[in-house]
C-alpha cells in the first residue's frame, strides 16, 4: 500500500480531499470530541473519596475496569466486523450516555463500580469500531492518505475541548455537585448525533458476514490467527503497549496522587489537566514535526522512552517542576498516539477483520493496565509514590529496548521500509 502523506499544509491538503471523505472526517471530529468529553476526569478520584471510598475501593474499581474491559473487547470487536462499525459507535454512545448518568443516582461504591463498568463496555464498542471505520471510509472514498491527519485532528480536536471545558469542572460542582456527570452524559448523548449522520459503507474490507452465535467463537480464532500469523503487526501491537499504559496510568490513575502529594491545592487540578491536554493537542494535530527520518518504529519506541524518562524525573522535582514535567509527558504521548494508531492500521492486512484485530490490540493493552492498577494501588497504600514512578520508568524502558531490538530484527529479515509518519510517499506490507 503506498499513499501520500500530509505534508504541513493545511489548506491545498484539505482541498485534496473528497466531499465524502471531509464530511467523515468531520463527523468522526465531533464524535470523537464529544464521546469522549468526561467533564469528571480531574475530579474523579477526589469526587469518589468524597463519596467514602478508600484509596484501596478507587484503585480496585480501576483494575476492575481494565479486566472488564479486556472481556469486553473480545465479542464488541466481533460484534464490529458481524453487524459493522457505524451501529456498533452508535451502541457506544449509548451505553457511554447511561454510565455517566449512574454516579448521579447511585453515588457509593455500587454506583461507582456500574459507572466504570459500562464506561468499559461503551468504549470497547467503539475503541476499535472507530478507528477501524474511519480508515475503511477514507480508502473507501480514494482520501487512505489522510488518515494520519485526520486520526491526530480528531484527538487534537477533542483535547482541545477539554482545555476549555475541565477548568471549569470546579465552579461547576460548586453550583451542582453532580454536574460533571451530567454534562458527560449530555455530551455522550450528543456523540450520538453525529454518528446517526455517518454513512454506511458500501464496501468495507474485513467485515464478517452474519452468521448464528455458534460460529462467534471460530470467528474470534480466526482473528487470533490473523495476529500470530502476521509477526510484524503482533510486534507493533506489543510496542504500543507502553504508550498506552504510561499514559492511562498517569493522566488517569496518578495524576491527582501527584499533585496532593506536592501539596498543589485541588482546585488548581482542572488549569494543570488543561495546559496538559494543551501540550498533547499540539502534538497530536501535528505528528509530522517528529520528521521522517527515524520512521514510524523509531518514533513510538523514542516517545515510550520519553514518557517513562518525565514520569521518573517527576519523583524527584518539586511542584513546578512536576507541572512542566506532566506537560512534556503529555506532549510525547500526543506525538505518539496517532503514529502508533497509523502503524497499526498499516499492519493489518486489507482482508483481515480489522475492528476485531483492533479490539485484540486493547485487550493487550487494558490488560497490561489492569496489573499497573493494581501495583499502583498497593505503591500508594504503602506511600511509595515515588519509587512507584521510578520503577515504571525503569520497567518501561528495559522492555521497550528488548521490544525494539526484535522489531528493528524482525523488519530486516522480511525487508520491510519503515512507516514515516510525515510527508512523502511511503510503501508498507499489508
Amino acid at each position: 500500500m503506498s499513499g501520500r502523506l500530509p505534508g504541513r499544509g493545511g489548506t491545498s491538503a484539505r482541498s485534496d480531499v473528497p466531499a465524502p471523505a471531509r464530511r467523515i472526517i468531520a463527523l468522526n471530529n465531533g464524535f470523537q470530541l464529544l464521546f469522549n468529553l468526561l467533564w469528571w476526569m480531574p475530579v474523579f478520584y477526589a469526587y469518589q473519596r468524597e463519596a467514602g471510598l478508600s484509596d484501596a475501593e478507587i484503585f480496585g474499581i480501576q483494575s476492575i475496569y481494565y479486566v472488564a474491559f479486556c472481556l469486553f473487547e473480545i465479542p464488541t470487536g466481533l460484534v464490529a466486523d458481524r453487524i459493522g462499525a457505524r451501529n456498533c459507535l452508535r451502541i457506544g454512545a449509548v451505553v457511554m450516555t447511561a454510565a455517566n448518568l449512574t454516579p448521579v443516582f447511585s453515588p457509593d461504591y455500587g454506583g461507582f463500580l456500574v459507572h466504570f463498568l459500562l464506561i468499559a463496555a461503551g468504549r470497547s464498542l467503539t475503541s476499535g469500531a472507530a478507528s477501524a471505520y474511519l480508515y475503511d471510509a477514507l480508502h473507501v472514498h480514494g482520501a487512505g492518505e489522510h488518515y494520519l491527519r485526520a486520526e491526530g485532528t480528531s484527538r487534537a480536536l477533542g483535547l482541545a475541548a477539554k482545555v476549555v471545558c475541565w477548568p471549569l469542572v470546579g465552579p461547576l460542582m460548586a453550583l451542582a455537585h453532580p454536574a460533571p456527570y451530567l454534562l458527560s452524559a449530555a455530551s455522550a448523548a450528543a456523540s450520538l448525533g453525529c454518528v446517526l449522520a455517518l454513512p454506511r459503507l458500501v464496501s468495507r474490507p474485513g467485515r464478517l458476514p452474519g452468521k448464528g452465535g455458534g460460529e462467534i467463537w471460530k470467528e474470534a480464532r480466526t482473528a487470533v490467527r490473523w495476529a500470530c500469523t502476521t509477526p510484524w503487526l503482533a510486534l507493533v501491537m506489543v510496542q504500543g503497549v507502553a504508550v498506552f499504559t504510561l499514559s492511562r496510568i498517569c493522566q488517569v490513575n496518578l495524576f491527582q496522587p501527584i499533585l496532593m502529594a506536592e501539596g498543589v491545592p485541588e482546585t488548581s487540578h482542572g488549569g494543570i489537566l488543561a495546559a496538559m491536554t494543551v501540550a498533547e493537542a499540539i502534538a497530536s494535530a501535528r505528528p509530522q514535526w517528529m520528521g521522517r527520518r527515524l520512521g514510524a518504529v523509531n518514533l513510538v519506541s523514542l516517545l515510550s522512552v520519553v514518557m517513562a524518562g518525565a514520569l521518573a524525573a517527576i519523583a524527584f522535582g518539586g511542584a513546578v517542576s512536576v507541572v512542566v514535567l506532566l506537560c512534556v509527558f503529555a506532549g510525547a504521548t500526543g506525538f505518539a498516539y496517532p503514529i502508533q494508531r497509523k502503524l497499526i492500521n498499516d499492519a493489518i492486512p486489507r482482508e483481515a477483520p480489522r475492528a476485531t484485530l483492533l479490539s485484540i490490540e486493547s485487550i493487550v493493552d487494558r490488560a497490561v493496565c489492569a496489573v499497573a492498577a493494581v501495583a499502583a494501588g498497593a505503591y500508594l497504600a504503602a506511600d511509595r509514590l515515588d519509587a512507584l514512578l521510578w520503577h515504571s520508568a525503569v520497567v518501561t524502558g528495559v522492555v521497550m529496548l528488548g521490544v525494539h531490538l526484535v522489531l528493528l530484527r524482525r523488519r530486516r529479515s522480511d525487508h520491510r521500509p519503515d512507516v514515516a509518519p510525515l510527508r512523502g510517499k511511503v510503501s508498507t506490507k499489508g
